[in-house]
């Protein structure tokens, strides 16, 4: 019986040891993979995904991950400056008409150098959630870059009132931005 009961646990000491390797061999973290600190994002090689369910990269394609993965996965690697990958991931999306994915969109865009093209982006998706703070923080710094620091500052302003107080991220990094302390998320 007690011999059984080891055998038993194979198939899951065998997972547990893949799940080991895919996550040391395969993917590469966001933060250039070193072990210190920093995001524990992960990306993959153009053409793929990452699919955190099977910790492992797929073949992107239409359908492979639902939207909002597939929306987490572009902002990745927008923050890692593979933009125009970041913008092809966004296109294999079912519903790339959201309030995340044009302010994901947005970000790549703008950080690709078209300030103005980003804005457009960010305003389709302020209309669809007026009070997603991250798309105004995102839409100050456009306007930070373009000069128009009055606009800038209503972001700032209405950022406030999202967050009901001057203490939450987006607050603080477009408020950075205005002053010219930070880097432009």
């Amino acid at each position: 019986m007690r011999l059984d009961t080891r055998i038993a646990r194979w198939p899951g000491l065998a997972a547990t040891a893949l799940g080991l390797v895919l996550a040391f061999a395969g993917p590469v973290r966001a933060d250039g993979g070193g072990g210190g600190g920093g995001s524990d994002s992960t990306t993959c090689s153009p053409g793929e995904v990452y699919d955190a369910r099977s910790m492992s990269c797929v073949k992107r394609q239409a359908g492979v991950l639902p939207d909002a993965e597939l929306a987490q996965y572009a902002y990745v690697l927008a923050k890692a400056k593979r933009y125009a990958e970041a913008i092809e991931v966004l296109d294999t999306m079912q519903n790339p008409n959201t309030a995340v994915a044009l302010n994901y969109r947005g970000y790549a865009t703008r950080k690709m150098g078209k300030t103005d093209e980003g804005i457009r982006y960010y305003l389709q998706s302020v209309k669809l959630d007026p009070h997603y703070a991250q798309v105004r923080e995102y839409l100050g710094e456009a306007y930070v870059i373009k000069g128009q620091l009055a606009k800038a500052k209503a972001q700032l302003r209405i950022i406030k009132s999202i967050c009901g107080n001057t203490e939450c991220e987006e607050y603080e990094d477009l408020e950075k931005a205005i002053a010219g302390k930070g880097e432009e998320g």
